[in-house]
């Protein structure tokens, strides 16, 4: 069984649309797309390559359209980008340039995959995707870069109706900058209880 962890980059209020340039996601009439981009530094980039290890993606159609209009011209920053398998959950999308790409359709679809041989699969970006993934309790592990940084409006990491679900930590770093980056296994049910009891 493969594990399916949502790696993304967040601010503070849960933002997480077009954290890497202007024109990156500007949707919904966004405004602040690149707001990752000033908190960078060496600690979070030697967090960034651990994150960008060697795994399967699965994403939604939107980020499978900005990754295929970059990084296949820009391979050499994404070691193996492309000879990763790139599984992209759409209803329109069906076929692709990019090498090693294959559609699902559906969370059956998705469930067959985890229920497969091979790699971890890794989620960037595709809100949509991870909040089906959520609601369907299919996340096995959230990999977290949290930004000081509020927004006030984008599309949000988490939403209402998804499963609910304790996790674990188990990494965290913080960059000189003030990222917080946090990773999170599936840690079972949630519990509850009285606080001073």
């Amino acid at each position: 069984m493969r594990k399916i962890i949502v790696t993304t980059f967040m601010t503070l209020d849960g933002v997480m649309q077009a954290p890497g340039n202007p024109d990156e996601d500007p949707s919904g009439g966004f405004k602040y797309g690149g707001w990752s981009a000033p908190y960078g530094d060496e600690v979070s980039g030697k967090a960034m390559q651990k994150q960008m290890e060697r795994a399967d993606l699965l994403l939604g159609r939107k980020t499978f359209e900005i990754f295929a209009g970059y990084w296949p011209q820009h391979a050499s920053y994404w070691p193996g980008i492309n000879d990763v398998t790139k599984y992209v959950l759409s209803g329109t999308m069906q076929k692709s340039d990019w090498q090693n790409t294959e559609f699902l359709t559906s969370v059956a679809d998705i469930e067959k995959l985890k229920n497969s041989d091979g790699t971890d699969l890794k989620v960037w970006g595709s809100s949509q995707l991870v909040h089906l993934l959520l609601k369907h309790d299919l996340v096995d592990e959230l990999w977290l870069k949290i930004y000081p940084v509020l927004l006030g409006g984008g599309k949000k990491l988490f939403s209402n109706g998804i499963t609910p679900a304790a996790f674990t930590l188990t990494e965290s770093v913080v960059t000189p900058a003030g990222v917080i980056f946090a990773n999170y296994k599936r840690a079972g049910e949630v519990k509850i209880g009285t606080i001073g009891a």
